[in-house]
């Protein structure tokens, strides 16, 4: 048995776990071909970044109830502004309680299998128990897959994708037992700046907000003050009833300027002096964390600068995009924010 057979069988393992069968089904029969398996990755230019492209199929399944290992499932979502695709991740024994749920916006030219790979929301989940939302960006809406951050009519309650999103999350928390003062929304790139927009937009429905390597709400109206804030930082126009918020930002990031990081942060933290953290991750990479507190003592806003960081999820899985292993974990920081927010306390 010769290793690149061992290999397309461990791939197809992999695949069937994460629930993906007809590209299991292509590495296996790969496999015994003795050929290699097929791929749908290749190279763009895309308002975020370059990037690898990766396979945006998803198959409409049904809900059945989650096994001990918890379960990857596909289902889609219609607004008035269109319909999305989505993955929920649930968990095992998510009929015992009411569990958080956690919504992860890609960045351009990801998918849901992408993203979730490349920061492990879903072992998260699992060890956790909580649930996880991956809506899907449709190419027919944005040729990379970017959400429309930049668009006006993107950016407001009640309009665009902010409206599509926001009912997709009522959605799926009808559909299961979750827990409404523990639903968290956070992003990458274009999701973050997404992220941003949506906790600005529906403060009453997410209870804090992540933003990895975004930019703040209001940042831009059109594709040219995109590009401007993309570059130098744009500014904010978030009202002060945005959710606290986490933000990570590496400090040598090209695609997004650093600034907007600390843009973002501010529409939580105020005018608020912080504390400051100096340290070094496990794999190497500094970090200055900052850490923003209102009157009663409260955490309301954490800014985590990753020194010689680029765009990428810091602490990410190699198995996904735009990953950096070297930086602070930004699955257990943000998890660890979130979970101390609930949408009472933030009233």
């Amino acid at each position: 048995m010769n290793a690149s057979f061992k290999q397309l069988m461990a791939e197809a393992t992999r695949l069937t776990r994460a629930g993906e069968l007809q590209r299991a089904t292509a590495a296996i029969q790969a496999a015994l071909a003795g050929v290699s398996a097929p791929t749908a990755r290749g190279t763009t230019t895309v308002i975020d970044v370059d990037a690898r492209v990766v396979d945006t199929t998803t198959v409409a399944m049904p809900l059945p109830p989650a096994p001990l290992a918890g379960q990857f499932i596909s289902g889609s979502h219609t607004e008035a502004a269109g319909t999305r695709d989505y993955k929920l991740f649930v968990p095992p024994g998510h009929h015992a309680r009411p569990l958080p749920l956690v919504v992860m916006l890609h960045g351009c030219t990801q998918n849901p299998d992408d993203f979730a790979a490349g920061t492990a929301m879903n072992e998260a989940a699992l060890e956790r128990g909580f649930y996880v939302l991956y809506p899907a960006q449709a190419q027919s809406a944005n040729a990379s897959r970017c959400w429309n951050w930049f668009k006006h009519n993107h950016q407001q309650r009640g309009r665009g994708e902010p409206a599509l999103l926001a009912g997709m999350t009522r959605e799926v928390m009808k559909r299961y037992h979750v827990d409404p003062q523990r639903v968290y929304v956070a992003g990458l790139s274009a999701g973050g700046a997404m992220a941003a927009i949506l906790g600005d937009a529906y403060p009453d429905l997410f209870a804090a907000v992540g933003v990895h390597s975004g930019l703040p709400a209001g940042s831009a109206s059109d594709l040219p003050s995109a590009f401007a804030a993309m570059k130098s930082g744009g500014g904010t126009s978030a009202q002060s009833a945005t959710p606290p918020t986490i933000v990570f930002h590496g400090d040598e990031d090209t695609t997004v300027h650093p600034l907007n990081g600390e843009q973002a942060v501010a529409a939580s933290a105020g005018a608020v002096a912080p504390e400051l953290e100096r340290a070094c991750s496990a794999n190497g990479r500094a970090y200055t964390r900052r850490i923003y507190r209102d009157a009663s003592g409260r955490v309301v806003a954490e800014h985590w600068a990753v020194h010689g960081g680029g765009h990428a999820w810091s602490g990410g899985d190699a198995r996904g995009s735009y990953t950096d292993a070297k930086g602070p974990d930004a699955t257990e920081a943000m998890l660890r924010f979130f979970f101390s927010q609930t949408l009472h306390a933030v009233r």
